[in-house]
């Protein structure tokens, strides 16, 4: 069964930095597209950032120019390094395949305070 297991998220300041890992149970994901999402209370899941197998990323206009989304194919892991946080980049993060998606793993909180 694929796993995927996000980590690292955290309460910061606004103005603040976080790096978030996801790795995961499978070598298959070295070969797929990898995205970083995030859901906020009441919403749907929004795509943050996407890698493909060989580093080529785009990114939300919303974390543009703040976040930098990266992966070790070695590790199975995917990582987004956070700057510049916004409060309305609170919400659970989470990492899957884009743009077709397995089952989400558990997230990860990322609570940003004004």
């Amino acid at each position: 069964q694929v796993q995927l297991v996000e980590a690292g998220g955290g309460l910061v300041e606004a103005g603040g930095s976080l790096r978030l890992s996801c790795t995961a149970s499978t070598s298959i994901f070295s070969i797929r597209n990898m995205a970083w999402y995030r859901q906020a209370p009441g919403k749907q899941h929004d795509l943050v950032a996407s890698i493909t197998p060989g580093g080529h990323t785009n990114y939300a206009d919303s974390v543009k120019d703040r976040f930098t989304i990266s992966r070790d194919n070695a590790k199975k892991t995917v990582y987004l390094q956070m700057n510049s946080l916004k409060f309305d980049d609170t919400a659970v993060y989470y990492c899957n395949t884009y743009p077709t998606v397995y089952v989400w793993g558990q997230g990860t909180q990322v609570t940003v305070s004004s």
